[in-house]
């Protein structure tokens, strides 16, 4: 009888060993086991989450479809304190563990934002303030030409004013480094009137070819202490600064009192008229060689460039005449 007791109970005990073990294997396979989600996701998991809580997100996300078993894996794994708060983007048909290691050792979303070169610090402003995942508001921006035009990664929940001041680093990098670079022979006395003067170089030519002949047109008044009469800083000084015309120059906008109208003050503007970037602050030290002083619209997106102001009469009466024609 005793033996046939101990056989029954060890029979019971084998029964019971490879159900736990049984459950156990299936357990981690399903933890293992390709997820149900059909296509790549990106989520955000907030700030003081705890595993319970991501477990959800993930499943109200289709990523998982067990978050018991999530929550189990994770905290037999001991990474359910580890994973991190951010934005995920998960992979099709990631597994449970695969979701677990991701939010703790994977790499975040970046998002980018583009800043165009040219902009008024306003406009870089309005483009911080409504990239989607800042945070925070741009208690005091910096002056016009502090930040550097480029693309710009950020993680969701950054700050704007971190944002901000990589762009100011930035640019006093690029500025920095420009001026290391310049040409001995310029007349240029600091990296400040380098960055006043590509920010006007910035506005008076988009195409990439012309920013060092362009820049040459300004040194060459600026040795001979001609104006510059550069049309972006009349448009600059109209306004006070700040916004864009919005229209042509008028005659009396060349009239304008004011130490940015560059047709009525000798020199360069006291300070940038917009943010330039590092193609423009390198023109601005490394201007070409000629003996050109003046410019204007060709009617084919670039400029006609003059010697003489006869020349440049010539390509101006010829500009108009290109736009009367079209006007018509």
């Amino acid at each position: 009888m005793r033996r046939s007791a101990v056989r029954i109970i060890l029979a019971a005990f084998l029964v019971v060993a490879a159900s736990v073990i049984g459950g156990v294997i299936w357990t981690w396979n399903a933890y293992k086991a390709p997820g149900p989600l059909q296509s790549e996701t990106a989520l955000i998991i907030p700030k003081g989450a705890g595993v319970q809580e991501i477990a959800q997100i993930l499943q109200d996300s289709g990523v998982i479809d067990n978050p018991h078993l999530f929550v189990l894996g994770a905290r037999y794994t001991e990474m359910a304190r580890r994973m991190r708060a951010g934005e995920f983007a998960f992979a099709p048909r990631v597994s449970m563990k695969e979701a677990v290691k991701h939010l703790v050792d994977g790499k975040m979303v970046r998002r980018r934002l583009t800043v165009p070169e040219g902009l008024l610090t306003r406009e870089i402003i309005a483009l911080v303030t409504a990239a989607d995942g800042l945070t925070g508001t741009v208690e005091a921006p910096e002056p016009e030409g502090a930040y550097l035009p480029e693309t710009y990664f950020y993680s969701h929940g950054d700050s704007r004013a971190a944002v901000l001041a990589r762009m100011t680093a930035a640019m006093d990098d690029a500025l920095s480094a420009a001026w290391a670079k310049r040409d001995p022979k310029i007349g240029l006395k600091s990296a400040r009137q380098a960055l006043v003067l590509a920010s006007i170089i910035e506005k008076e030519t988009g195409v990439a070819a012309e920013r060092a002949r362009v820049s040459a047109v300004f040194h060459n008044r600026l040795r001979r202490r001609m104006r510059l009469q550069s049309d972006p800083t009349v448009a600059y000084a109209v306004t006070g600064g700040g916004v864009s015309l919005g229209r042509p120059l008028t005659r009396a906008d060349l009239e304008a009192e004011s130490p940015y109208n560059t047709y009525r003050v000798t020199g360069l503007p006291p300070g940038p008229i917009a943010n330039p970037g590092r193609a423009s602050l390198m023109a601005a030290v490394q201007p070409l060689e000629t003996k050109e002083y003046y410019f204007v619209a060709d009617g084919q997106g670039g400029h006609a460039f003059s010697r003489t102001l006869r020349e440049h009469n010539r390509a101006v009466a010829k500009w108009r005449r290109l736009q009367r024609k079209r006007a018509k």
